[in-house]
């Protein structure tokens, strides 16, 4: 399927919203907001939400969310409209709670399989997306499952979220509100930057703290699979998951043109700013790679501009000005991965990306998995 008509032209508003002014208590489906205009904002948007069929924006602890409600085909057109997103990529339904997915998407009878209660226990709310199956009669919109017989489900840690899906007591279907191919948003701003004028509304409510998108996971074949790696991690997996989760298997990571895929990030070029992105590995500090490449390419510091991204081991290049520190850990180097990508190519406007890869384990697996989709170039020692 091609990607659905463009979308209507609106005037963009971003409506500021204080996470730490909003509370669940434990088994309480409605959060306690202390924060009036906080309060005000939420209940605008999710009436967007209810009342028409636009979609808007919103933080989630992993990326900021373009949400629709996944039991409307209209809504969910309109997140595909926004994003000009191809129609064959599936999307993932966020609930504020384990009785709102039940409710709203599954049938009375039928129970969560045992293989996900550990993870649900330990990673809800969290970033973590389990595929669940769809049953005849779904309320579930086609367009989220792209005609398939399963649908990916999370229930997101961030308050803002959660407090708009429980507000609107809708389930959202919502993938990362940024343009198709680009990389996805951490910030308000970046979501402002891609859909101006697409969207009626953007919740602001500061930085994402994961900085990449959701792990999904199948635990409906044996052995399991990880789908996507994202902010919880294979051993992560492992160690909660106990034996059902020991030989989890990891999907390739790019599907086939013509290969039918259960979730998002398996299909389709992502991630990609406009820069070309070079993806160095295991290149020590980076000086002799980064001069080998610059010679064997023809590339002209002075006429070319160029970014570095470096983590643990890269060292400054003489002749390259746009240096950018992404962290020494995991969690920060996810965090700031996409966020910098972003601020060299919109802000600094650079032609090229150098960026220095890391070992795939941990948060390792989720970054080099978004990089390697983002790059155009791999250079590997």
């Amino acid at each position: 399927m091609k990607s659905l008509q463009r979308a209507m032209s609106f005037t963009t508003r971003s409506l500021k919203v204080r996470p730490e002014s909003i509370v669940f208590s434990k088994d309480q489906l409605l959060p306690h907001i202390i924060d009036k205009d906080t309060d005000e904002n939420l209940k605008i948007a999710a009436k967007e939400l209810q009342t028409t069929n636009n979609v808007i924006g919103f933080p989630t602890e992993t990326v900021y969310g373009l949400g629709g409600s996944a039991l409307s085909d209209e809504s969910v057109k309109s997140i595909y409209k926004a994003k000009n997103r191809p129609a064959d990529n599936p999307l993932i339904v966020h609930v504020s709670s384990l009785a709102q997915l039940q409710s709203k998407l599954l049938p009375s009878d039928y129970q969560i399989p045992q293989i996900y209660h550990r993870l649900i226990n330990e990673f809800w709310p969290g970033p973590l997306t389990i595929l669940l199956p769809v049953r005849k009669g779904s309320p579930i919109s086609k367009y989220v499952t792209a005609n398939q017989d399963t649908f990916a489900v999370r229930m997101p840690q961030h308050p803002v979220a959660r407090a708009l899906i429980a507000i609107s007591d809708l389930p959202l279907a919502a993938p990362s509100a940024n343009s198709s191919t680009k990389p996805s948003p951490t910030m308000a701003q970046h979501v402002m930057h891609d859909l101006s004028g697409k969207i009626p509304i953007v919740l602001d409510g500061g930085s994402s703290n994961v900085g990449v998108e959701s792990t999904v996971v199948n635990g409906l074949c044996s052995p399991p699979m990880l789908l996507r790696p994202g902010g919880i991690s294979v051993e992560e997996l492992k160690r909660v998951g106990g034996k059902d989760w020991e030989n989890v298997q990891i999907a390739k990571r790019t599907a086939e043109s013509n290969e039918a895929v259960k979730t998002p990030g398996m299909k389709y070029k992502h991630y990609s700013p406009n820069a070309k992105v070079i993806l160095f590995i295991n290149c020590g500090d980076g000086k002799e790679s980064i001069s080998e490449y610059i010679k064997s390419n023809n590339i002209d510091l002075d006429k070319t501009k160029v970014a570095l991204l470096k983590s643990k081991q890269f060292k400054d290049y003489n002749g390259i000005e746009v240096v950018k520190d992404l962290g020494k850990s995991g969690e920060d180097i996810s965090r700031n991965l996409f966020k910098l990508l972003r601020q060299v190519d919109e802000e600094d406007k650079v032609d090229i990306i150098f960026v220095e890869g890391v070992e795939e384990t941990n948060e390792g697996l989720a970054i080099m998995n978004r990089l390697n989709k983002a790059a155009v170039d791999v250079v590997e020692k």
